[in-house]
């Protein structure tokens, strides 16, 4: 548990230090080219890779070799290799963009199609840069480029980061344009099954680092109790909590003296975004912190 802790902070510090060198190490072009390589090998519209299991053939020779080589570090006398490897493999399926930069970028543009540019980047589909969109866009990014690989790291390992990033490619982005309709609808419903517990942890998180009764009601009215592939709930109690986070802070410098006018200028651009974000960093730093509490309790034990 140590070692995985370790492996988790080093990733983490390694994508953050060093953006540039990350985004090009995370270089999926080669995933890319063995899914085309599967497509004209498998022609045949009726072959297995044309279908909605097709997405294991891609997946599963790759993650048979990490998952050999994790096992094979996973001992005493590997111990080192093996937290670098570990390291090295959730260092790749982080990201692969640096999502702070990505944030900073939207709300540091100075015209509005720099602005939508940036938004697109962060991944909201039409471009807007304020309200419910742009903070669904920084949960469901930060899912997609944090939570989840690190959540499957935790749960299986090197092998769990990695089986999370190439599900996601398959499934969405360009990598995935080279996918066969019927093979990217089974790599959605994959990544759709890995991601619900991911979810559903980031919101109950987000309910203890921020106003819980808010985040819970957003989520029940969300149909978060419900077992279904949507995660829509994790937007409704993003949104919630957002809102909440805002108007507290308009309500303390209004309390203080402002005007409500002066309160809400004070808020600056886009506060939205920068809650968002914030909410976020406190998600991830609510999870190493019981990772890090897992780690004395073993020690102590």
């Amino acid at each position: 548990m140590a070692s995985t802790l370790i492996a988790v902070i080093t990733a983490l510090l390694l994508g953050h230090l060093f953006p540039a060198a990350a985004r090009t190490l995370r270089n999926h072009a080669w995933f890319a080219a063995w899914m085309r390589w599967l497509g004209a090998r498998f022609a045949d519209p009726h072959s297995l890779w044309r279908g909605r299991w097709g997405v294991l053939i891609a997946v599963l020779p790759p993650l048979a070799a990490v998952a050999a080589l994790q096992y094979l570090l996973h001992s005493p006398l590997a111990g080192v290799l093996g937290l670098i490897f570990a390291v090295a493999v959730l260092f790749y399926a982080w990201g692969p963009r640096d999502l702070d930069q990505d944030v900073a970028d939207v709300a540091d543009a100075d015209s509005v199609d720099a602005r939508r540019a940036a938004a697109a980047r962060l991944g909201v589909a039409d471009g807007r840069s304020e309200g419910g969109p742009a903070i669904g866009a920084v949960f469901r990014s930060a899912l997609r480029r944090w939570f989840g690989p690190l959540l499957w790291f935790l749960l299986l390992g090197a092998a769990g980061a990695l089986l999370y990033r190439l599900v996601a490619l398959a499934a969405e982005g360009e990598t995935a344009e080279s996918v066969p309709p019927a093979t990217r609808d089974g790599a959605r419903a994959l990544l759709a099954l890995l991601e619900w517990p991911v979810a559903q942890l980031m919101t109950f998180s987000l309910a203890l680092v921020g106003n819980f009764d808010t985040v819970v009601g957003a989520w029940k009215d969300a149909g978060g109790t419900a077992l279904q592939r949507e995660i829509a709930f994790l937007d409704a109690a993003a949104r919630a909590s957002v809102r909440s986070e805002i108007a507290e802070e308009a309500r303390e410098w209004i309390d203080e003296g402002d005007s409500p006018g002066a309160a809400w200028a004070r808020l600056g651009e886009l506060p939205e975004l920068r809650d968002a974000m914030s909410l976020v960093w406190r998600i991830l730093l609510l999870w190493l912190a019981v990772l890090a509490l897992f780690v004395i309790a073993g020690w102590v034990g």
